[in-house]
């Protein structure tokens, strides 16, 4: 299993621009917990890090902070902010509303079959991730899976907006990797989302993302009492 540092998520970073590039990698880094809840960040070490000046990373700050993933302390620093139990659970409803939706609408009027065999092929790669242990591919994959699916059902905006709400959930599926829903029962529930489609089935395709984004809720209670440090208590 590859481990993922802020080097490799910086060499792997696609934006152009310095400052949207420090934020993605930031966002991605805290999103993965290789900033971990409740770490000191230091804008100095940050630019060092990454060989750039301080200002776009005070801004990256800024944005983190709007978004709700760092908080800034007067006089104390700047901190990864601590998971929100509460924020996982507004996460999970709006992303549900949202995928659900989504899933319907593509057993409704159908995939084309370059469409189909996309999604296939990703659950395919994702089972094949599972005896090497690499979950961080695991996950990138699942990402592909759900981006993959809004892109062919023609609501590609609907991920974009899912992607801006959804940090504090993903944050707490990077926890639950070993311990919480097998893997391979993810997978499977991606291979019953697929089947529902094919079959142009709307309810099962309801049934099948209500199942599938409801998997965190029955974890998140025991994350929560084996890993207390990494959440906020309010």
């Amino acid at each position: 299993m590859t481990t993922t540092t802020l080097q490799t998520l910086w060499n792997a970073s696609e934006a152009g621009h310095v400052r949207q590039r420090l934020y993605d990698v930031l966002r991605h880094a805290i999103i993965r917990l290789v900033l971990a809840p409740g770490q000191a960040l230091s804008e100095k070490e940050i630019a060092d890090t990454f060989e750039v000046s301080r200002q776009p990373v005070r801004e990256a700050f800024i944005r983190l902070s709007e978004a709700g993933l760092v908080e800034v302390r007067p006089q104390r620093g700047t901190f990864v902010v601590k998971i929100s139990p509460q924020a996982v659970y507004s996460a999970r409803f709006v992303r549900e509303a949202i995928e659900v939706a989504v899933a319907k609408s593509a057993a409704e009027q159908g995939l084309s079959r370059r469409g189909m065999e996309d999604l296939l092929e990703l659950v395919e790669r994702q089972r094949r991730t599972i005896d090497s242990g690499d979950y961080d591919r695991f996950y990138v994959l699942d990402e592909a899976f759900h981006q993959t699916l809004s892109r062919e059902a023609g609501h590609e905006s609907a991920w974009r907006f899912t992607e801006e709400v959804k940090a504090h959930f993903d944050r707490v599926r990077y926890i639950s990797v070993p311990d919480g829903t097998p893997l391979e029962t993810l997978v499977d529930q991606h291979a019953s989302i697929v089947a529902a489609i094919d079959d142009r089935d709307p309810e099962a395709a309801e049934r099948a993302v209500q199942a599938h984004l409801r998997e965190l809720l029955t974890s998140l209670p025991r994350l929560i009492d084996r890993f207390p440090d990494l959440f906020a208590t309010h």
